[in-house]
């Protein structure tokens, strides 16, 4: 079978499709903590949107692999979510809905795949799903510290480093104005586990 003939094909075009708005809707998402002064939230979700970025290159380059120079147009059917609106915290809880959406979306895709004969798509999808693992866990932590007030208060002393400047201190919460650089709270780096085990995520 030829890639441009399966159900593959028009997966690869939803996919890409899919990766196109989870990067704008969590650039939303980091323009809101930009502006609400949560740096360091709008900072871990630009990393996120910059590998949303990449999925979607990624998926592009599989559809342009073949024969055809020049697509003019993929026809597919598919849903995409419209759930969040201007408030940060809930944005962070809808955003791992929208992760969950995807590992879900990709498992059957790279189960298509196997079954129409492209076992490298297929790992690609694989890949992907794996990583959109990470990014769930990530927009629940951020809006589990969110919600309970523990972005910037621990039950026990940690170490709190300024993102700016470098300028660390230990305790359970840190300062409101960095000693050194005068950054505001939001520059402090978060201190999240979901990152600490981010090798649970490594291809084996």
């Amino acid at each position: 079978m030829k890639l441009k003939d399966s159900e593959t094909y028009k997966n690869l075009a939803r996919a890409y499709a899919s990766e196109c708005q989870a990067r704008t809707r969590y650039e939303f998402i980091e323009y809101g903590a930009r502006y609400n002064e949560y740096k360091n939230i709008a900072d871990v979700v630009d990393e996120i949107v910059y590998q949303e970025f990449n999925h979607a290159r990624m998926l592009y380059t599989f559809i342009q692999d073949g024969d055809d120079k020049q697509i003019d147009n993929i026809s597919f059917e598919a849903g995409f979510p419209f759930r969040e609106k201007w408030d940060l915290m809930d944005n962070l809880r809808l955003a791992a809905q929208d992760e969950k959406d995807e590992i879900e979306m990709y498992g059957q895709f790279a189960a298509t795949a196997n079954k129409e004969g492209f076992p490298e798509i297929a790992g690609l999808f694989f890949q992907i799903r794996q990583v959109e693992e990470y990014h769930r866990t990530i927009f629940n932590e951020l809006y589990e510290q969110m919600k309970n007030k523990t972005l910037y208060k621990k039950d026990k002393a940690v170490t709190w480093v300024c993102a700016d400047c470098g300028y660390s201190a230990v305790g359970t919460e840190p300062w409101d104005e960095c000693p050194l650089c005068k950054a505001k709270r939001g520059s402090v780096k978060l201190i999240l586990l979901a990152k600490m085990a981010n090798t649970k995520y490594v291809a084996r």
